[in-house]
């Protein structure tokens, strides 16, 4: 079983670490590298793209410190940046690409906008005369200044509101403990914030919403952190928190602990598992990327987890950065699952593993985790793109 709609293929050019990459996930995805090889670049990618359309392109590169700390930096001085996101949706197949170029005066500009899904298009650039645009809508369109993203203004519209909707509505996280143990605002709870600073919302509305989804949950967490028994909402004035029911020995009933008194692993599993459970009858989350979720949990866990995104991979595409072996310690972790990244000269490399690997996967050699263990899990370099010049984010044109 796979999710109804998702990403097929993501294409990026001079972004961050990257200089160009075409990756093709599945259901679910594992990037698999060292620290600082750009594993968390390839993942804020779908944040950027995500950010811009429910915010703008300028509110997401500022939160990013600026256009010269998001483009790729090298000897060549890259102007611009860009990515295409290729997707299988309910409507039907679509792309979706844009390309950012710097200003003179520090700013940015729209290079060039293109989207189709089903018969539905349009192609917009700007050129030095001016903006020109190509539609196959039936109603002329209003111009869009230089900076803005014409998909937004088209998200009113039923030819193109699948793909805002799938683009608009993807999440990814890096939760901090720090955060949750923090008396939070009480919020409506419908998606989870990026580092769980409404995880008592978040977990609340779960509860209300899907009781199903919500069993789940309690055993994945009761299996990840033996002992704990459940979590729930706990009001504390105009804030609230999450308090935990754990047994303790010696003890006839669970003792009760707020966020404040639980352990790292504890909070970022539950994070980890409301992330991948929520809102799977409401449709407010399309695909989920998750930093590092095995971080500050004992190995032994690492099972569970595995099965808690193999699981939620079903409803929703999940992405996955890790080094750690025994997430991947598993013969249902397969070759197609995992993209290899490594750092080259400062330039991130990202590829499908090379197919001596695939092999031994395939025939259950070793797992991918003792792979990972002896080092031995390479990207396949003759099929990595890794020139920006050969990537062409737009059909029929050279970029």
């Amino acid at each position: 079983m796979a999710p109804k709609e998702l990403v097929t293929r993501v294409s990026l050019k001079n972004y961050r670490s990257i200089a160009a990459c075409e990756v093709s996930p599945g259901n679910l995805m594992f990037l698999v590298g060292p620290n600082g090889s750009g594993k968390s670049n390839f993942l804020d990618a779908f944040r950027f793209v995500s950010e811009s359309l429910r915010t703008s392109v300028d509110h997401a590169i500022r939160r990013r410190g600026g256009i010269d700390q998001v483009r790729r930096r090298s000897t060549g001085h890259p102007t611009h940046f860009g990515m295409r996101f290729d997707l299988s949706l309910e409507a039907g197949p679509a792309r979706y690409a844009f390309d950012v170029a710097a200003a003179a005066d520090g700013g940015f500009l729209i290079r060039r906008e293109a989207c189709f899904v089903g018969p539905h298009r349009f192609d917009r650039r700007i050129r030095k005369e001016g903006e020109d645009a190509t539609w196959t809508l039936p109603s002329p369109l209003p111009r869009v200044l230089p900076d803005r993203l014409m998909l937004v203004g088209l998200s009113g519209t039923p030819e193109f509101r699948p793909v805002f909707d799938f683009l608009s509505k993807m999440e990814v996280y890096n939760l901090s403990p720090e955060v949750i143990r923090e008396p939070q605002t009480p919020d409506a709870g419908d998606v989870l914030l990026r580092d769980g600073a409404n995880l008592a919302s978040a977990l609340t509305r779960l509860h209300a919403r899907d009781a199903s989804s919500m069993e789940r949950l309690g055993e994945y967490l009761r299996a990840i952190v033996p002992g704990i028994t459940g979590a729930e909402r706990k009001s504390i004035g105009s804030r609230e928190t999450i308090e935990f029911t754990q047994l303790v020995e010696g003890s006839k009933h669970p003792w009760r602990f707020d966020a404040a008194n639980m352990s790292d692993g504890t909070l970022r599993a539950l994070g980890v598992l409301v992330a991948l459970f929520q809102g799977l009858s409401e449709q407010h989350v399309s695909l989920i990327g998750i930093e590092e979720p095995e971080i500050a949990l004992h190995p032994g866990a690492a099972g569970a987890l595995r099965d808690a995104l193999l699981e939620a991979s079903v409803h929703r595409q999940v992405l996955v950065t890790s080094h750690s072996p025994e997430l991947l310690d598993s013969p249902e972790v397969t070759d197609s699952q995992l993209v290899s990244v490594i750092s080259e000269g400062g330039k991130t490399v990202i590829s499908g593993l090379d197919a001596k690997t695939r092999d031994v996967l395939k025939q259950r050699l070793f797992t991918a985790g003792e792979l990972l263990k002896r080092g031995q899990l390479e990207p396949d370099r003759s099929s990595a793109v890794v020139d920006p010049e050969q990537l062409k984010l737009f059909e029929g044109d050279a970029d």
